[in-house]
């Protein structure tokens, strides 16, 4: 007979007690040892029950043993998890080793150390940001951006990516677009192509084709600063831990060639002040009333750097997001509330191609309104169904059929001629906003809105094109379109084209309104120095004392406009006048409903300045 552990702890002392214990495992231990070599030896019909008595620890008709598998009721089977399987749900014993955390489908693994040359890109990065950003935005934007580009290259060779074509189609637009600070003065095309840079710049870290990628790339940059500070970190006390012995010979290398810098640079400024002048402004300022202002370029510059490097080390996959379709309508469901909404564009389009291309007498006869209150009335609105339409268009391929082909054709039919109808509704929207401007002239809020406008009429082109040959590309398509949009934009200078076209329109009509015009940028000072002597006083001297505030600024923070507008004004100085003629346009305070000049007709030939 074979003795069983008891169930009841042992007494005594607990030495004694654990002594004992241990005595029972091992006894029970060499129990389950021996009829499992009963098992072996036995015939095949009763090794299920051995088997059964191996899994309760040689406990005949015990309980199963602490981590053994049940019993299976099939021979020759077991059942339970797998050895290594760990349960998703379930009580988790305290003494276990922690589980591994589930990795996440968009987070890729922690990428390793960067190397030599990403921390010397990042370092160049955040020390040139700290000396050339200065008041004003110039060429200085792009000659930070190129540390910080090669920074982003660095880890990404490191990390074993290559670099794809539309990689590099993003990176190439995104240094156009820094080109727009370098070129104009005025702040708002400026800042529109830093903000498309930026979206840019996440398209060429991330890659990806989806909309996913498209929409949440730029997110990835700021993810990637958390994550990038404590990875620089490693980085760094790696390298230094293996090249302690080198830092002495570089740094020593360093003072010295700043020693003879400033020694001989002094020297030579004090024999000649023309190469003083040329080395002050190659010389950033360094004064200390200014330390705050680094400090922040200089942060600004690191951690911009840090996060492009590391999101190319280890950028988010976005497109392991999946939006899945919506479940598909039956065809008369679907296709009766688009197929009425296009009749009602037809309807709509009859009318405004018969009453804006009539001629004057057209509107008036239909209307009875002014050529320019009627091209102010339904702009915003037309403008408003353009975005809508969109929206239309984007839920109703996720509900479209989809079953055969007869159901694609029908889904093409409607979609395309809601598309074709829309670019009509663009261009009565853009034929008001020409007559609009015409009678009341060019402002930043029109020629945005406009712009606008005409990017929504190609987003419209490129969504026929993804329905004829396939929408594989319309995300990418679609983002360059914009991105190029904001490149044209920023190039033409829209300060400048504002006042040439009101030039021009004082030259035809005799109207102006210079205090609106005296508030652009200097992009305008070449077309406004045409204007007549007293209006160019007018114009020209708000704008003069803007740039004698600014003082001069260095190379780098001056962009070409504003170069080319100090030299018109050296030559030929402007003063502000306390007799400037007509009204202030600006948008804020600015009523639509007015006659600003009392003339009642808009295209009167009355000089307003000349009663």
């Amino acid at each position: 007979m074979t003795d069983t552990p008891s169930a009841e702890p042992p007494k005594g002392t607990p030495q004694q007690a654990q002594q004992a214990q241990q005595a029972q495992q091992a006894q029970g231990a060499q129990g389950g040892q021996k009829e499992a070599r009963e098992a072996a030896q036995s015939p095949p019909s009763d090794r299920p029950s051995a088997a059964a008595g191996a899994a309760t620890g040689g406990i005949p008709g015990g309980a199963p043993r602490p981590g053994a598998p049940a019993p299976s009721p099939v021979p020759g089977r077991t059942t339970g998890a797998a050895p290594g399987a760990y349960a998703p749900y379930g009580a988790h014993p305290a003494w276990a080793p922690p589980r591994k955390p589930t990795p996440s489908p968009l987070r890729p693994p922690a990428p390793a150390r960067p190397t030599a040359a990403t921390l010397w890109a990042i370092l160049a990065t955040a020390v040139l940001a700290s000396l050339l950003f200065t008041g004003g935005a110039g060429l200085n934007l792009l000659l930070v951006a190129v540390p910080a580009t090669l920074a982003g290259a660095f880890a990404a060779r490191a990390a074993g990516r290559r670099l794809r074509p539309w990689t590099l189609v993003w990176a190439l637009g995104g240094a156009a677009l820094l080109l727009v600070p370098a070129l104009s003065d005025a702040g708002w095309p400026t800042f529109l192509a830093v903000l498309t840079t930026l979206g840019l710049t996440g398209y060429a870290l991330h890659g990806g084709r989806g909309w996913p990628s498209v929409l949440f790339a730029p997110i990835g940059l700021f993810d990637s600063m958390g994550g990038g500070l404590p990875w620089v970190w490693g980085g760094l006390r790696e390298r230094a831990s293996g090249s302690q012995s080198r830092w002495g010979p570089v740094l020593r290398t360093v003072l010295i060639a700043v020693v003879l810098l400033v020694v001989f640079g002094a020297l030579f400024a004090g024999a000649d002040a023309a190469f003083a002048d040329l080395l002050g402004s190659l010389m950033p300022d360094v004064s200390v009333d200014q330390a705050p202002w680094r400090l922040l370029c200089l942060l600004l510059g690191l951690f911009g750097a840090v996060a492009v490097a590391r999101t190319a080390a280890a950028p988010l996959r976005w497109d392991r997001l999946s939006f899945p379709p919506g479940k598909p309508r039956g065809r008369l469901e679907w296709a009766l509330p688009l197929i009425v909404l296009n009749l009602l564009f037809a309807a709509f389009n009859v009318i405004q191609l018969t009453v804006l291309f009539g001629g004057y007498d057209k509107v008036l006869s239909e209307t009875g309104l002014t050529y320019s209150a009627y091209a102010r009335q339904g702009f915003w609105q037309l403008l408003t169904a353009t975005l809508l339409t969109l929206v239309v268009i984007g839920l109703a391929l996720r509900w479209a059929p989809r079953g055969d082909a007869a159901a694609r054709r029908l889904v093409r039919a409607v979609l395309g001629t809601l598309c074709v109808l829309t670019l009509v509704v663009v261009a009565s929207a853009l034929r008001r906003m020409d007559l609009y401007v015409d009678a009341y002239g060019l402002t930043r809020l029109r020629i945005s809105v406009a712009a606008m406008e005409i990017w929504l009429g190609v987003a419209i082109v490129l969504i026929m094109a993804a329905g004829i040959w396939g929408a594989r590309l319309l995300p990418r398509a679609l983002a360059a379109s914009a991105a190029g949009f904001v490149l044209v934009f920023g190039l033409i200078r829209p300060d400048a084209v504002i006042a040439q076209q009101n030039v021009d329109r004082y030259e035809r009509l005799h109207k102006i309104d210079v205090r609106y015009l005296s508030g652009l940028s200097a992009d305008a000072v070449p077309a406004l120095d045409l204007l007549p002597d007293s209006l160019r006083h007018c114009a020209l001297g708000p704008i003069a004392e803007r740039l004698d505030d600014e003082g001069d600024q260095p190379w780098y923070a001056l962009s070409l406009a504003e170069s080319r507008a100090r030299d018109i004004l050296a030559a030929r100085p402007a003063h502000a006048s306390g007799r400037c003629p007509g009204a202030s346009r600006e948008e804020d305070g600015y009523d639509p409903n007015a006659d600003p000049y009392g003339l009642g007709d808009p295209y009167g030939t009355t000089d307003p300045y000349n009663p």
